[in-house]
């Protein structure tokens, strides 16, 4: 099973604002929290990014920039220069021409910005996953960012037939690209399960939990299956996947559960013993703790609304 594809597959935006800026020295945008990941593409020029805590990351030409909680913060060239809010620029639809700001000297900083909206966030949201900065540098050396940036820029500057749909799609990919680049720059021990995925040991245990969420496992028979004694094999998993055998076993089963609630119309009881419970009272319990809503509550707010279930089984 390849863990990352199926993850990948999973990922649904709920669309992208993009716009195209072009700044003259000196210049200074605030952008405020925001709900969405932001991100920066910075195609020539230079900008600097600074954050409420102090912290500063610089810019060239290239760098791609990923602020996966929304963090609040600066773009800028000179610290002297008044924020001027990112909100207030422009009030236009997003992508109808370049924006210009700033100052009047060279050299002009060309920068794409944008927010990426996930529309089924669940606990193990993906943009959990990111660290809560994430900086590519140099990019432009690699042709898919900005192609596909361009083309997201110039197929949203006049309205056509299909725009909506086709803007979702390239979207995704932008923001699936920038996924995996991510994951292949991951070191040992580094990105929590998806970094231990390359783990010659526990990687094979991750694709049993994902391919099997619902088997009875054990810590000694994965141990087993990943050619380790049970607890050399607990105490990597643990360390590598950064929480216990069990707690991602449940978690995975959970995620499985929510998606088949929003998917299918299976009962409450069918999807507890898909995902490995007995009984969908005890499956409703550990629902309930994990997502905060019952399975049948959650189906209601989520779901397709299927009407396969009882009332008993919503407890």
């Amino acid at each position: 099973m390849d863990i990352l594809g199926d993850l990948l597959d999973r990922i649904r935006l709920s669309g992208t604002s993009l716009f195209h800026y072009e700044l003259g020295c000196p210049y200074s945008l605030a952008v405020p929290h925001r709900p969405d990941a932001v991100f920066h593409y910075l195609s020539r020029g230079s900008a600097i990014i600074e954050f409420e805590d102090g912290r500063t990351l610089p810019m060239s030409a290239g760098d791609f920039v990923l602020i996966a909680r929304g963090e609040a913060h600066l773009v800028w060239s000179g610290r002297r220069t008044k924020p001027f809010s990112m909100l207030d620029l422009d009030r236009r639809p997003a992508h109808l021409g370049a924006i210009r700001h700033g100052g009047d000297q060279k050299p002009v900083s060309t920068i794409i910005c944008g927010y990426f909206s996930l529309s089924r966030p669940s606990g193990t949201n993906v943009l959990e996953l990111l660290p809560s900065v994430l900086n590519l540098t140099s990019v432009s050396d690699d042709n898919w960012l900005e192609t596909i940036l361009q083309r997201l820029v110039s197929e949203s500057a006049v309205q056509r037939l299909g725009q909506q749909a086709v803007l979702s799609k390239m979207t995704e990919i932008l923001f699936v690209e920038v996924f995996r680049s991510w994951v292949k720059s991951l070191g040992p021990g580094e990105g929590g399960w998806l970094g231990a995925v390359t783990d010659k040991h526990i990687g094979k245990a991750l694709r049993l939990i994902h391919e099997r969420p619902g088997e009875q496992w054990t810590i000694r028979e994965l141990g087993r299956r990943a050619g380790l004694g049970r607890s050399a094999f607990s105490s990597r998993f643990t360390r590598l996947v950064g929480q216990p055998v069990h707690d991602y076993i449940v978690l995975r089963r959970m995620e499985e559960a929510a998606l088949m609630l929003e998917s299918s119309d299976d009962t409450i009881a069918q999807i507890a013993a898909r995902v490995g419970y007995q009984t969908a009272t005890a499956f409703s319990k550990v629902f309930r703790r994990h997502h905060g809503l019952s399975p049948g509550r959650y189906r209601a707010e989520k779901g397709r609304g299927g009407t396969s279930w009882s009332l008993a089984e919503q407890a």
